[in-house]
């Protein structure tokens, strides 16, 4: 069906045991549905094979790197005063403003979105994660009013706890999450909260929202991998279409999905978290696979996403939107549709049928 109840998935642990890629899938369910209850990336997609003395050498590089400074030029990020001056002048227009990371307030058909909510200072519990180098753009209690919370995928640095605790008036607010994530949101105060797998959609006043894969994983213990669903989102309402590819590899699926969904008038892209390549190939794209990904989907506007607000891999920080805006124009994008954004920048979402 496309049109999702809203309900919470109740999940019977079954183990975390590793799965063939070619295993079939649980009886009666999709391909990415598997018989112990986890959940895997679409036919096609690329696969995480490192081995465990890589994947330890790149964590204690990180450990070391988290000590340094990071030079932030001085345009980076707008004062959050004027964030919210920006925000307000346009009166409810639609529009898309950049908080850091995966972090947007999109306003669409008169309701406000946010997206990826990671707003404080440290991505993981207890102040153990990465920390970030810039405030966000706008604190979480200080947004407008939020009408849709959109999730794509339970990692600290898309779906942060303390965030989500200065949230104002969590009553109100629709939560969309993929799938088994709706507890975590009842438990902390939502009370409209609705899951969906991929393809499966939620419409609310105007605005309509579909789960898509992507290239990705979940985990946010070590008892829980990939036990909740991951995604992007499909975003249409009064004129706009939105893409909102949350964390992804490149994959064939995107293909597919500017076959069956595309085109769309903007995609936000993660264009940061690809280096080392041989670990992070399989979760993250980089600044010229996130054009492609653009291509494939049939986006008119490019926006890069994921990079400049906290260092998760070994990438210099700055380096995604050189690398984003030099394969956008290589293939044919104007310097008009590769948007790289301040930090707390707002910028108007002109229909495409009002473009010159």
């Amino acid at each position: 069906m496309d049109q999702y109840a809203p309900r919470i998935s109740r999940f019977r642990r079954t183990g975390a045991r590793r799965v063939p890629e070619d295993a079939p899938a649980a009886a009666g369910r999709p391909a990415h549905h598997l018989p112990n209850g986890l959940f895997r990336n679409p036919p096609g997609s690329p696969q995480r094979d490192v081995d465990m003395r890589t994947l330890l050498r790149y964590l204690g590089r990180m450990a070391r790197n988290s000590r340094n400074r990071v030079s932030v030029p001085q345009d980076h990020i707008i004062p959050e005063r004027r964030a919210i001056a920006s925000l307000k002048v346009l009166n409810g227009a639609d529009s898309l403003t950049w908080l850091g990371h995966a972090a947007f307030v999109i306003r669409i058909a008169g309701k406000t979105i946010l997206t990826d909510p990671y707003l404080s200072d440290y991505a993981g519990p207890s102040r153990l994660g990465p920390k970030r180098f810039v405030k966000s753009g706008i604190a979480a209690q200080n947004l407008p009013p939020i009408d849709i919370l959109l999730i794509s995928h339970n990692h600290y640095d898309h779906l942060d706890e303390v965030t989500l605790r200065h949230l104002p008036y969590k009553e109100h607010i629709q939560v969309v999450a993929p799938l088994r994530l709706g507890e975590f949101f009842l438990r902390r105060g939502f009370q409209r909260v609705v899951e969906l797998d991929w393809e499966q959609q939620f419409s609310m006043d105007g605005v309509t929202i579909k789960a898509l894969p992507v290239v990705h994983w979940s985990r946010r213990n070590t008892r829980d991998t990939n036990r909740t669903l991951w995604a992007g989102f499909s975003i249409r309402g009064a004129g706009q279409h939105l893409f909102f590819g949350g964390d992804s590899a490149y994959g064939k699926v995107f293909r597919q999905i500017g076959e069956r969904h595309g085109p769309f008038d903007t995609a936000m892209l993660g264009i940061g978290g690809y280096a080392p390549e041989i670990i992070m190939h399989a979760s993250h794209a980089t600044p010229e696979e996130a054009v492609q990904i653009g291509r494939d989907i049939g986006a008119r506007r490019l926006v890069g996403m994921h990079w400049g607000t906290v260092q998760l891999t070994e990438e210099p920080v700055f380096e995604p939107p050189v690398r984003f805006l030099a394969a956008g124009r290589a293939h044919g994008y104007d310097e008009n549709d590769l948007w790289v954004m301040k930090i707390g920048e707002t910028r108007p979402l002109i229909a495409v049928a009002n473009r010159n």
